[in-house]
């Protein structure tokens, strides 16, 4: 998936959120740690750090959404990065994002912190964030 796909997939999928730009994008696939994990309608891209793996961003095709797509990018995104040597990954979500928090339980992750404040929201006050992870086996 090219810089300008992943741009348009999370601009109609990140309703709660300013969606990344293409170039947002191509700056962080140029990163020697990035690792972009797709299906065919949906992504995740994210970082393998000294045996950690960090989501960046997951995003499906609003056209596809509840269709597994995002289920096989989040599969592949795992095997990718246990490959790459990580054997815990950590994502954050906004609290107020349940049926997110709703996904990434039902694949294994469970929260592991709360980051207070940390999403900005126009015309109101900024949301917490959960910090989630999942050992990979």
């Amino acid at each position: 998936m090219t810089p300008e796909t992943l741009a348009d997939i999370s601009a109609r999928a990140y309703r709660h959120m300013r969606p990344w730009t293409a170039a947002s994008f191509a700056d962080s696939l140029a990163n020697p740690h990035a690792l972009l994990s797709h299906s065919d309608h949906a992504f995740v891209l994210g970082l393998v750090i000294a045996g950690e793996a960090e989501i960046l961003a997951l995003a499906a095709d609003p056209d596809h959404q509840r269709t597994g797509q995002a289920s096989v990018a989040l599969a592949a995104f795992h095997a990718d990065a246990q490959k790459a040597g990580a054997a815990q990954v950590f994502l954050e979500v906004a609290r107020s994002n349940a049926p997110a928090i709703a996904f990434y339980e039902r694949h294994g992750y469970a929260v592991a912190g709360l980051r207070k404040g940390y999403y900005p929201q126009p015309g109101g006050p900024p949301d917490d964030a959960l910090v989630m992870s999942r050992t990979l086996a």
